[in-house]
């Protein structure tokens, strides 16, 4: 099996250095790239294929737990952080060890070996990719609940051009029609597939492929405008970032 690709990702330089120092100690680690910009990681593997991330969790951009969510489960994820409360919300995300610092080699050289073993069960068993592609999305669906009791309203994925959060109800704007719908934005953001839909604001999230296009905080969609939050700008831009075309001049 060929060496794994790793990226580490903490705020603080100190602690990066360690974790450049242990990678180097093992053989089978090829470390791609030590960044202390969490945006910067993402845009990275939006690019490139990374097989094991070592994460911080108190970032000032994007904390650990969120770039975990954004992330899905494309690649394995060992936290490595001073903040012991956030372990069970990492496992929830299926991560594979969970690092208190300060940790010794010994249990880094754990948490690889743990990492390793899993990766090359996936290797030799592949499971069906069950990323959604574009034309799978057009067949996914949810059911949301209605004001009659006890019914619910199908939705279909590929339909939906925006949703808006208003307190504990959302709006799903369709092809067709709106649905008002008993549910919190965030309740809805967790199970909607990334990157077909987007978190662009705290009153919205936008399916990008509906999109038709960005003029400064404002992205445009066929009903008109929704707003770009400046707490989801840098990680929106980078999701697009494959698909915006400009001079390199």
């Amino acid at each position: 099996m060929p060496n794994l690709r790793c990226l580490a990702i903490d705020d603080e330089q100190h602690a990066l250095d360690i974790l450049i120092d242990y990678t180097a100690k093992i053989p089978s680690l090829e470390l791609i790239a030590a960044t202390t910009n969490a945006i910067e990681a993402f845009q990275l593997i939006q690019k490139s294929k990374i097989d094991l991330i070592f994460l911080d969790i108190h970032m000032p951009e994007l904390t650990g737990i969120q770039f975990l969510k954004l992330l899905g489960s494309q690649t394995k994820v060992i936290l490595c952080t001073a903040y012991p409360q956030y372990a069970l919300e990492g496992y929830e995300l299926d991560i594979v060890d969970y690092l208190l610092k300060p940790f010794r080699f010994d249990r880094f050289l754990k948490a690889v070996q743990k990492a390793q073993t899993l990766i090359e069960a996936e290797h030799n068993d592949p499971k069906p990719d069950t990323t959604p592609d574009t034309t799978a999305l057009l067949d996914d669906y949810i059911f949301v609940k209605t004001e009659t009791k006890g019914k619910l309203l199908k939705v279909n994925l590929g339909a939906i051009r925006y949703i808006e959060g208003l307190g504990n109800y959302v709006s799903i704007f369709t092809d067709d029609k709106r649905i008002v719908t008993l549910l919190t934005i965030k309740e809805l953001e967790e199970r909607l597939p990334k990157p077909y839909f987007l978190r662009v604001h705290k009153s919205y999230i936008v399916a990008t492929a509906k999109i038709q296009g960005i003029d400064g905080n404002q992205i445009l969609v066929s009903e008109g405008h929704i707003p770009l939050g400046d707490t989801y700008r840098e990680l929106f831009f980078a999701t697009l970032q494959e698909k915006i075309v400009s001079s390199k001049k």
